[in-house]
């Protein structure tokens, strides 16, 4: 079975001086083998040639299986299973898993990714999900969807839909928390890239929380 064998081979090449570091890197909330990301990503890739098939044709329940585990590679082999399976092969209702991820076993180094590679993905090939999506997202109480819903079109570029993003970024600006500031500032600093004349105009036409603003206009002026 493959989540099996790739938990047996993630164990035989564990680590537990590093497990113990990248343990508290994300204050105790995870376990960990201790494996780092080229590692990690070496063993998975073994793994998963020798069942090709069955991750083709279950790699919705593989990757959920992966993620409900108790140790932080899983989550992230999880991840990039179903992102690299599915890439503009998503169903429509792959909104609801995407969702599980978003909101199951959270941290900012899963939701980033979830935000760019996965609901970005999902979005730009059903777009006309977009506004439905987002604008829940953004009004849950949940952090890591407001925080998801912010950096989704990192991203998108010049195909960013800038009123969208400015809207969220309004929305969230009094926030408290520490990840929706620094999402705000990312998000602004990364679409700056692309149009930093609209950025810096935003930012001194709007009252943002201190780290937001700072982190938005660092590569601007």
């Amino acid at each position: 079975m493959f989540t099996k064998d790739l938990k047996t081979a993630f164990k035989a090449n564990s680590n537990p001086e590093f497990a113990a570091q990248m343990k508290a890197y994300l204050r105790d909330k995870f376990e960990f083998y201790g494996i780092k990301t080229k590692l990690r990503r070496d063993l998975l890739k073994a793994s998963v040639a020798n069942y090709k098939d069955d991750i083709n044709n279950d790699i919705r329940a593989i990757s959920k299986e992966l993620f409900n585990s108790s140790f932080r590679e899983l989550h992230h082999c999880g991840l990039e299973l179903f992102e690299k399976q599915l890439r503009k092969k998503y169903n429509k209702d792959d909104i609801h898993q995407i969702e599980f991820f978003i909101t199951t076993n959270s941290c900012w180094d899963t939701v980033d990714f979830i935000a760019k590679q996965i609901l970005g993905a999902y979005l730009k090939q059903f777009p006309e999900e977009t506004e439905t999506v987002i604008s829940r997202f953004s009004a849950s109480k949940n952090m890591w969807l407001n925080r998801s819903a912010i950096l989704f079109q990192l991203g998108y570029k010049e195909q960013t839909d800038e009123g969208l993003f400015y809207k969220l970024c309004l929305q969230h600006r009094h926030s408290d928390e520490f990840f929706i500031q620094k999402a705000i500032g990312w998000a602004l600093r990364e679409y700056g890239k692309t149009n930093p004349e609209s950025v810096l105009r935003f930012v001194r036409s709007n009252t943002l929380k201190p780290l937001s603003e700072r982190e938005a206009i660092r590569n601007l002026i």
